[in-house]
């Protein structure tokens, strides 16, 4: 099953899950293992300022990159780290705090999650926001899933608005 058909409710159907419920790694679809490899890439160059080429050498070689969507995890970090400033236009609204205070996972996954609702149309929103925040129940801190949710939550609506309103009217989303 890829993650551009699933929904929320249906992304872990059939996916071993550990006890806290998120998916093992070994099951992860393509597409999710990149983003777990983009948010540690990210990671890098948002607390490292290294550059992008060589995080994605040293990323590339991780152990299990081979199963990801190299395409994708392309996408999201040189995508990211271009846009940055764009990216960050587009959170600081949301922010109830300066950047200088947020994580950097939670920021990085931030990053991600708005990059993949303004260009990565083939994945439902609400696929985006699953993932968002199940990179921060598995990578951020204790309650940092509910920040990312609330924050790329309230952004839908302005970077989805015709699919966000599709799902309303049809009672999938709140």
């Amino acid at each position: 099953m890829t993650d551009s058909t699933s929904t929320p409710e249906t992304a872990n159907e059939g996916t071993p899950a550990t006890a806290s419920g998120s998916r093992k790694s070994s099951a992860k679809p393509a597409r999710s293992r990149s983003r777990e490899f983009a948010l540690q890439a990210l990671y890098q160059f948002i607390v490292g300022r290294n550059e992008a080429s060589d995080i994605d050498v040293f990323t590339r070689d991780l152990s299990g990159f081979h199963k990801a969507d190299s395409a994708h995890y392309d996408a999201l970090l040189y995508g990211c780290i271009e846009q940055a400033a764009a990216l960050d236009a587009q959170i600081a609204p949301k922010l109830d705090r300066k950047f200088a205070e947020i994580s950097p996972i939670e920021h990085a996954i931030m990053w991600i999650g708005v990059y993949e609702m303004q260009h990565c149309l083939d994945v439902p929103w609400r696929v985006v926001l699953n993932e968002c925040i199940e990179l921060a129940k598995d990578f951020g801190g204790t309650d940092g899933h509910k920040y990312v949710n609330a924050v790329l939550g309230g952004l839908a609506p302005e970077l989805r608005s015709a699919e966000v309103k599709a799902d309303r009217q049809s009672g999938r989303a709140k």
